[in-house]
Parts: structure tokens; C-alpha cells; sequence
């Protein structure tokens, strides 16, 4: 789902219960992720719910190197977080995902005061993991 659609849905939710509805169901929206894919590389450390990002690199017409992602977790909120994040991030150049404000985007959104401790250091170290990747293709 493309980040504009989300932010967009999520203007039009008041209430922090159907804001959470709204992240389950974004969850199922996820690409399912092979099982071979959750294993210890893909494995996010940091996160009280198991998270699971596989990154692939390509390159554009430019030689840039640009991120594709997929993840899952086995827990139906963050699984929705992971959707969240992998439309912010999926489908950009490195140097893009390095510059990215994603907790902006997560305060925006309101995300920030309404998750747990956990789930938000679960979102951080996600975040991390990704651009950690970016950094990566970069170098």
C-alpha cells in the first residue's frame, strides 16, 4: 500500500481503537514473507515480537542503489507496523532511505505517545535495521 493511502486513512480515524483496527488490517495487507525467509539474518533484534525484514538491492538507471523490502511478524499490531514502515522506506534509493524522518512520521501520526515502551524500541531498532541496510548498499 502506498505511504500517501496510509497517511490519508489515518487523518480519517479519530479514535485510537480504530487506529489500531487500521494497523491489524494494514498488517494483512503485508506480501506474505517464505517461510526460509524467517531466519536469522532477516531476524530484527530489539523487538519483544519476532520481526523478520528481508532487504534486496537493486540498482537504478543512475547506478544508485535502491532497497526492496519484506518483512512480517508474528504479532497482528506490529505486523502492521512493519506494513507502515516498509511503505515509508520499500522501493527507495539508499541515499533516500538514510535522509528519512521515520519516528517523524511515526509522532505525526500519533503513533509515538499511543505504543508501548517495547513497541516502540521494537519500531526504532526496525527502523535502524533498515537504514543500517541503506547504509550498507551505500558503501
Amino acid at each position: 500500500m502506498a505511504l500517501q493511502d496510509i497517511l490519508d486513512d489515518f487523518a480519517l480515524l479519530d479514535e485510537w481503537e480504530d487506529r489500531y483496527r487500521y494497523l491489524i488490517e494494514l498488517g494483512r495487507t503485508l506480501e506474505p514473507l517464505p517461510e526460509d525467509a524467517h531466519n536469522e539474518q532477516n531476524k530484527v533484534r530489539g523487538c519483544a515480537s519476532q520481526v523478520w525484514v528481508e532487504t534486496r538491492v537493486e540498482r537504478n538507471a543512475a547506478g544508485a542503489p535502491v532497497l526492496h523490502f519484506r518483512g512480517d511478524s508474528d504479532a497482528h499490531i506490529v505486523r502492521g507496523l512493519v506494513a507502515l514502515t516498509l511503505a515509508l522506506f520499500s522501493g527507495h534509493t539508499a541515499e533516500e532511505i538514510v535522509a528519512t524522518d521515520a519516528l517523524g512520521v511515526y509522532r505525526d501520526l500519533g503513533l509515538a505517545e499511543h505504543l508501548t515502551p517495547q513497541r516502540s524500541n521494537g519500531v526504532r531498532a526496525m527502523i535502524e535495521r533498515i537504514k543500517s541496510d541503506a547504509r550498507a548498499a551505500l558503501a
